[in-house]
């Protein structure tokens, strides 16, 4: 392959030349700097290979280390999500085992000059699915890529197998985008700088990957701390044919029959006063899902693999169930976070073989499968915010020049409203910025008594590894000190006397010692994600761990009840102080399972976005027009949302938009007065 021969070992040159034409525009930009060990931000879209740009220089380099080169971790791969670790070390295999066959031809060929030898490299995985004996023997015997999450990295550091990630060379995070602008990704940009500080051989070089990152400066500053870290920005527009429909000529009242999708536009009086009284409510709507259902399963039918996003793991099991029945045969599987490693690993197989026609997941499988098989992606509802939707639809044609295919369908006109404007920006590429967060001392809290445990530490080298951090570079340094005396056990008030220190601070020697017991509980309430209290489903007596069942939905269960999970009914049998036991149950119907706090908040980008399209949508004097000349709408789609915006205009005389908020007033059922604010602006400006 053209452009490799300076920083690729001979049989690494012949893999690629017999695997690929000619290098992507992300590896050819981005190899060069990798192979000379700088820090590196890839940013490509979906199916572009930044994967294998990120780990070939990796691999290629590791092929080459001696026999007895020292044992441990050399490269730390870091996945936002469990479920995509799996499909990351499938996939580390095909390079790995080409090279090593590539060197084995060569030499039974006798040709020579091939390059002096090639060791493969082995490949680990650390989740919280990696079973206690999988933990023990990474930590005996290292293999020297080690693919793992932010939360079980935490965990390592924590263990005495951190002494493994002494020899770290190469550190990936993968996805970087669905850390940087969160908490979890403040606590792995720590865990990251104390990896870094364990390490013999100097600074790790850094790699970081996403396929919607804005502004790509602010991510690298992320990734790197204070380092200098180049953008390889090999962004282009989306290569994507994405529509947005609707089943029904009438979205409030499925059940009537078709009619024109002309809606009139009331114009009603307008007043001068911010509120008014709201009018009668409308109609209640019947249900919509016998009208989506058959769509799906048509869409699903007519292609040989599929996937379905939806937001939620409760509507991912609802769907799943209701479109097997209607296929009248296990056409689809549910697949979500909930579900144990081996049923997802077994899911993802079955659709990349063939064997099943479709899956019903949730974010589970948004960020990265890498499963060029899949042919449509079809989204339930709006995904929310650009970049999730971008993210989902490129699973579909996840392969280099490919175009990736999707159908949207809105569950309600507000839905709808917000598809629309989804759509429009996944087209134009338009992704959500990320507001890195500063000065998290909650989580700098709990990273400080998880440095402590490893052994005693002065304040100013805490201080210098935490100004390290990009998130921490500008904190003051009497909030540390405050921080630490709160750990330390100085309270501001009496009212906090029953807390019990964490850290001893000698203050004459300015040395930070860890009390007893406190390392434990560093481990024990580790990372930044909220205790769930999530039950964990096995089969009955000894079998394997199929899942986890929101703790609610197990109080409301008892024995001999049926349950549906990973679209498969199964017969609780016992439930334990954190268990539940189950055998199968086929044929019969089992009740639905539901997990709190399971959908995506909406952008504020998004929410102004929304909000100007109503605006502008509002001025428009043929709305359905305007409408159809931007594409992404079908007929039925165009009748609903132009119904739908006269019927807010018709009950307030106005529609909020990015300008204008609108207050309701009106009776409820008891005929009490209640008081509705009506912004787009999403749960997190009104929360």
């Amino acid at each position: 392959m053209p452009g490799t021969s300076d920083f690729f070992a001979t049989a690494t040159r012949a893999w690629l030349a017999r695997r690929f034409a000619a290098p992507t525009t992300v590896q050819a930009r981005g190899w060069p700097i990798l192979a000379a060990g700088r820090h590196a931000l890839l940013i490509a879209p979906t199916g572009s290979g930044k994967t294998l740009a990120a780990f070939l220089t990796a691999i290629d380099r590791l092929g080459r280390l001696p026999a007895d080169a020292p044992k441990g971790v050399r490269v730390l791969y870091v996945s936002p999500l469990k479920a995509l670790v799996s499909d990351i070390e499938r996939n580390l295999r095909a390079p790995i085992v080409g090279i090593a066959e590539e060197l084995a031809a060569a030499e039974a060929a006798s040709e020579g000059g091939v390059g002096a030898m090639f060791r493969a490299p082995r490949v680990a995985i650390r989740t919280g699915d990696s079973s206690p004996r999988e933990r023990r023997i990474q930590g005996r015997d290292p293999a020297e890529i080690l693919v793992t999450t932010p939360e079980s990295l935490y965990l390592i550091l924590g263990s005495q197998a951190r002494a493994t990630l002494e020899t770290v060379e190469t550190i990936i995070v993968d996805e970087i985008h669905a850390l940087a602008g969160t908490k979890r990704g403040v606590h792995l940009a720590l865990s990251l700088e104390r990896v870094a500080r364990r390490c013999r051989a100097g600074d790790p070089q850094r790699i970081g990957l996403s396929a919607t990152v804005r502004p790509a400066g602010a991510i690298a500053r992320f990734l790197g701390g204070d380092r200098d870290v180049e953008v390889v920005d090999a962004s282009a527009p989306p290569a994507i044919e994405l529509s947005v429909r609707v089943p029904v000529p009438e979205m409030t009242r499925p059940d009537l029959a078709p009619h024109s999708s002309t809606a009139p536009t009331p114009t009603p009086e307008r007043t001068t006063a911010v509120t008014r009284e709201a009018s009668p409510p409308l109609a209640v709507a019947t249900s919509l899902w016998p009208a989506i259902h058959p769509a799906l399963l048509a869409e699903i039918r007519a292609h040989r693999s599929t996937i379905v996003f939806t937001n939620s793991r409760a509507l991912c099991e609802r769907l799943a169930q209701a479109l097997n029945e209607l296929a009248g045969e296990p056409l689809v599987r549910a697949h979500h976070g909930s579900l144990s490693q081996d049923e997802r690993r077994e899911i993802e197989g079955a659709l990349a073989e063939g064997s099943l026609r479709g899956i019903v997941a949730t974010s589970s499988l948004e960020l990265g499968i890498d499963m060029a098989a899949v042919e449509l992606v079809l989204l339930v509802e709006s995904p929310g915010a650009v970049a999730r939707g971008l993210q989902r639809i490129g699973r579909a044609g996840h392969a280099v020049g490919e175009t990736s295919r999707g159908i949207l369908f809105p569950k309600h006109r507000g839905d709808l409203l917000e598809a629309a404007v989804v759509a429009l920006g996944m087209r134009a590429g338009e992704v959500e910025s990320i507001a890195v967060p500063t000065n998290a001392l909650d989580v700098l809290a709990q990273q400080i008594v998880a440095i402590v445990a490893e052994g005693p530490i002065e304040v100013d080298a805490l201080e210098a590894l935490v100004r390290r951090c990009s998130c921490y570079s500008s904190l003051d340094r009497r909030l540390l000190h405050s921080v630490l005396d709160m750990l330390a056990g100085r309270y501001p008030s009496t009212d906090f006397a029953e807390l019990r220190p964490r850290i001893h601070w000698d203050r004459e020697r300015s040395r930070l010692e860890v009390r007893e017991g406190a390392g434990r509980i560093a481990i024990l309430s580790g990372g930044t994600i909220p205790d769930r209290g999530q039950y964990a489903v096995y089969i009955a007596p000894d079998g394997p761990r199929i899942g986890e069942l929101d703790e609610e939905m197990v109080h409301e269960t008892k024995p001999g009840d049926v349950v549906t999970l990973g679209a498969s009914s199964w017969r609780v049998v016992e439930i334990t102080r954190d268990r539940v036991l189950v055998v199968p149950a086929p044929g019969e119907a089992g009740r639905l399972p539901f997990w709190r706090g399971d959908g995506p908040a909406r952008p504020i980008e998004l929410g102004r976005a929304l909000g100007r399209f109503v605006r502008e949508a509002c001025a428009q004097d043929d709305l359905e027009g305007w409408l159809q000349a931007q594409g992404q709408l079908d007929a039925n789609a165009i009748g609903n949302l132009v119904a739908y915006l006269a019927a807010q205009r018709a009950a307030t005389g106005t529609v909020p938009n990015d300008r204008e908020i609108v207050i309701e007033r009106f009776r409820d059922e008891l005929g009490d007065w209640r008081i509705a604010i009506l912004s787009p602006f999403g749960a997190r400006v009104h929360a």
